[in-house]
């Protein structure tokens, strides 16, 4: 007997309600109590094929909350009221089925429960799509209004080893029409998020933002290079995954195989806890740390000797303070579970935030750009890991202009790629090579990275082999070779992306 159900507790003394059943709706709406600040979800009962239950809260504006989903491995959510929130109108919690085979009968009617709860119009709100509230706010994330994708085309004479290879989950969902909504075909428009290559062909992709200050509905997916797909990897992993999140960090130790997130901010929540998944398992397991290390957003992360080195990142301070951006440098021993700061000499960075790090020689790790309100950098730190010392690198050549949220990936033993970024007012669409043998810059052209954007993710990785678009052939030619892959970002006008861009490396070096 499979006796289903999903379940909410409203308030800390509210008996549990039904709301979902094998014989029920697979869609439900539910008001909230107006005196209710805290809810609870939970599942009961044997999922079958089930694959989740999503939740989110929205007001008569219509503007959702996403509290998380319910997986067969996930089976309770829970969501708390900030002191600071009132809201303009009734709250209704929002329930329902996604993917799975539910025999349901005629949506009931939605249960309403009297009362409303009013909310101010937040300043994030107010301003709309514009990232300059930054300047004055470290932890205010983009808020933008749509996803957009380069569309997939055949083009004749495109440059070789390069391409747009996907089309957006959006697009996807409009091929299949207007009688039903098609799963998603790969992840929807953000920036914020990670992608962690696990092997030669494999790369996790983990959290983001998108359109609305939304968090994403699909914050896990799995891609492969060998035949170029995404897979949606949130059901796959057991145990408590991370909860939704931007500015965290996610780094992989072939060692243990395993991946390790690391801090990152929702709204007014932010985190300083550590997440690992297991590769192998693929178990997701929270880990008690001890040591002290503070909430960090837009922090780097470097592995090394199988330690995580955090560098700089914004944290928060008591209102009405502004948002700090911090100069520290932390490690942890996943070995020990313990936090600790190292002794540090020489010339260090100055506090910032949303700047790159980047291991090269597996014995220095080169620290470009980023921010401290109101001053974007464009200065480079070296940090010896030998000596633990940190030195300014004095550059020569056409530096990049000062940005954070950039991206960046090692191109070879002795160079580095920097690619687009904000800088204060503008998404940056340029690319800089950095040779660390020359400690100089060389501007690069491709025209598959001329789309401004920034908190986007690169990585370089294996790729069974680049495929050029012909009109004829759409096979007409393929190489195989390690490929820059950049995703998603936003471009400050009200933009965020979901296509996966490829770049062949030698090209880029072929460049300089």
């Amino acid at each position: 007997m499979d006796d289903f159900g999903v379940y909410a507790v409203f308030g800390v003394n509210g008996p549990p309600q039904k709301l979902l059943s094998a014989e029920g709706s697979s869609r439900v709406r539910v008001a909230v109590p107006p005196s209710v600040r805290q809810v609870v979800l939970f599942s009961s009962g044997r999922w079958g094929e089930r694959i989740c239950v999503n939740a989110e809260l929205s007001d008569s504006d219509r503007m959702p909350i996403t509290i998380g989903k319910l997986t067969p491995y996930n089976k309770c959510l829970s969501w708390e009221q900030w002191e600071e929130e009132t809201w303009i109108d009734s709250v209704t919690l929002n329930v329902s089925l996604e993917g799975g085979n539910l025999d349901t009968a005629a949506p009931p009617a939605a249960r309403e429960l009297h009362g409303k709860r009013k909310r101010e119009q937040t300043a994030e709100e107010e301003e709309g799509n514009d990232w300059t509230k930054r300047r004055e706010e470290e932890n205010t994330c983009p808020n933008a209004t749509t996803e957009k994708t380069t569309p997939v085309r055949k083009v004749r004479g495109q440059a070789k080893g390069s391409q747009k290879l996907f089309a957006s989950g959006a697009e996807t969902t409009k091929l299949k029409g207007a009688g039903g909504k098609a799963p998603l075909a790969s992840p929807s428009g953000r920036w914020g998020q990670t992608l962690c290559p696990i092997d030669a062909q494999t790369a996790i992709l983990i959290g983001g933002q998108g359109a609305r200050m939304q968090f994403c509905k699909d914050p896990m997916w799995k891609l492969c290079t060998e035949d170029v797909s995404w897979v949606a990897a949130e059901t796959l992993a057991e145990g408590p995954t991370p909860e939704a999140r931007i500015g965290h960090t996610a780094i992989y130790d072939p060692d243990s195989r395993r991946i390790f997130v690391f801090g990152g901010s929702k709204n007014k929540k932010w985190f300083n806890d550590v997440h690992i998944l297991d590769t192998q398992s693929w178990k997701w397991t929270m880990v008690e740390a001890q040591g002290k290390v503070p909430p960090l957003a837009y922090h780097s992360c470097s592995m090394f000797q199988g330690e995580l080195f955090v560098l700089g990142g914004v944290f928060p301070r008591p209102n009405p303070e502004p948002d700090g951006c911090s100069d520290s440098l932390y490690i942890f021993d996943p070995r020990l579970s313990i936090w600790y700061q190292p002794i540090v000499t020489g010339d260090k960075p100055s506090p910032r935030s949303g700047h790159s790090a980047c291991v090269m020689q597996e014995r220095k790790i080169y620290v470009f750009g980023g921010w401290d309100t109101p001053v974007c950098y464009n200065d480079m730190y070296m940090l010896d890991l030998g000596l633990m010392e940190f030195s300014a690198v004095k550059t020569t050549g056409n530096p990049p202009s000062p940005r954070s949220w950039h991206g960046s990936a090692v191109l070879s033993d002795t160079k580095f790629l920097i690619h687009g970024g904000y800088n204060g007012n503008n998404a940056l669409s340029d690319a800089f090579v950095f040779d660390i043998d020359t400690n100089s810059w060389t501007e690069v052209s491709a025209p598959e990275l001329s789309v401004p954007r920034a908190g986007h993710s690169i990585i370089t990785m294996e790729t069974a082999g680049h495929r050029c678009f012909s009109e004829e052939d759409e096979d007409a030619d393929m190489n195989g070779g390690r490929t820059l892959l950049v995703f998603g970002g936003g471009d400050n006008e009200g933009n965020f992306y979901s296509d996966l861009t490829t770049v062949a490396v030698e090209e880029l070096l072929g460049a300089i």
